[in-house]
């Protein structure tokens, strides 16, 4: 998700002993490059991205988190699986304009 979208800040703090998840959206995901090949390493998230209501969510968006999140293997190669915590700490700008867009004409959710 990050790679495709480069308005998406990840957290990068010191992880913790805290495992990532995934949602079922995301499931099977590398949480850097996206691909769905080769899952190598699990994926650990600092504290703070694992504290109070965020136990459990998704890495990647904030859902409910259904399974263990992996780095593919050619991550772990180059070295990305340690560049911090991989947490996607802000909406990015897509979906805030999505948000205000609905709001506007008075659209809801299903």
């Amino acid at each position: 998700m990050a790679k495709h979208h480069p308005d998406l800040v990840m957290c990068r703090k010191q992880p913790g002993i805290a495992i990532g998840r995934l949602c079922e959206k995301c499931d099977g995901k590398c949480v850097i490059c996206d691909s769905f090949v080769n899952p190598s390493t699990i994926v650990h998230t600092c504290d703070e991205c694992n504290y109070g209501s965020f136990e459990g969510r998704c890495v990647v968006c904030g859902g409910v988190g259904v399974t263990d999140a992996y780095y593919c293997r050619e991550c772990v190669q180059m070295g990305k699986d340690r560049d911090g915590c991989p947490k996607i700490v802000n909406l990015g700008s897509t979906k805030t304009d999505l948000f205000y867009e609905r709001k506007k004409y008075g659209f809801k959710k299903r």
